[in-house]
């Protein structure tokens, strides 16, 4: 089968008539009978960005995003943008993504420009765990998300998906096959890789699908060492069904670049 790259996709975005933003999304990005969901985030992005694109004035550097998984959506899918406030130093801009199934994601976009300010830290550390040539790799089950097949993944610490773990916590190596994929939407398209960090609990495939996401993002410097980023996610809470984990993304060189927080349907 051959493969739509994440560069084509997010480029491939086209404004209709009705100010629309429409794009066609791939089966080898499908997670399921769904989009992926980092993909999605994507998109609406690239839609919150078109928007604007005769405004006078250009957005300020995206600071954090809202997003909310509806329903499925494959193939073809229009997104629809709007701007709910644009203030002096903040923007909010909405964008729906519907498919043939109705309404797919819902994300709220905050962009913000850069103020003088007194404080200049990092609170949370780069942990200390294994480069990327000294570790394994992450996925070796068949029954893998057909959209895996667009990353190389290792494992740096953790154990693996569905091996019956303790372990509710891991850090990955992650970077695009893509080696274009280098902007603000492809860091987005990283952020959701990982899976639920329950997985590795797992004795056995049951389904899981991600319902919420809030990411934070910490600086405008998206560089890193060959296109990979050190990924930590972490679950809170697995009960009733449904578990909550934090999301941490570092650099090459240590800088924290991105924190965030998901709520995931688990099916096992």
């Amino acid at each position: 089968m051959s493969r739509t790259t994440f560069t084509e996709l997010i480029k491939s975005c086209e404004i209709d008539t009705d100010r629309n933003v429409q794009a066609t999304i791939t089966e080898d990005w499908m997670q399921g009978r769904t989009t992926y969901g980092g993909l999605s985030a994507a998109l609406c992005l690239r839609a919150a960005e078109l928007s604007q694109q005769n405004s006078v004035s250009s957005l300020p550097p995206l600071r954090s995003a809202l997003i909310n998984f509806v329903g499925p959506a494959g193939g073809a899918v229009s997104m629809q943008a709007d701007t709910l406030r644009a203030g002096k130093s903040v923007s909010n801009i909405q964008v729906n993504m519907s498919g043939e199934h109705g309404l797919a994601t819902h994300a709220v976009f905050t962009f913000g420009a850069s103020r003088p300010s007194k404080l200049s830290h990092y609170f949370k550390p780069c942990p200390t765990v294994p480069k990327v040539d000294e570790s394994d790799g992450f996925f070796n089950h068949s029954k893998r998300p057909s959209f895996t097949q667009n990353f190389e993944v290792k494992l740096a610490k953790g154990a693996l998906p569905l091996s019956g773990s303790d372990e509710h916590e891991h850090y990955l190596w992650i970077r695009h096959k893509d080696k274009k994929a280098n902007d603000l939407a492809a860091l987005i398209g990283i952020a959701d890789m990982p899976p639920p960090a329950v997985l590795p609990m797992f004795e056995e495939f049951s389904p899981i699908s991600s319902m919420t996401w809030m990411i934070n993002f910490l600086s405008e410097d998206l560089s890193t060492e060959d296109g990979w980023w050190l990924m930590r996610t972490a679950a809170d809470h697995a009960k009733d069904g449904y578990s909550s984990q934090d999301m941490q993304i570092w650099n090459s060189r240590g800088d924290l670049v991105t924190t965030g927080h998901q709520s995931v349907a688990i099916f096992y």
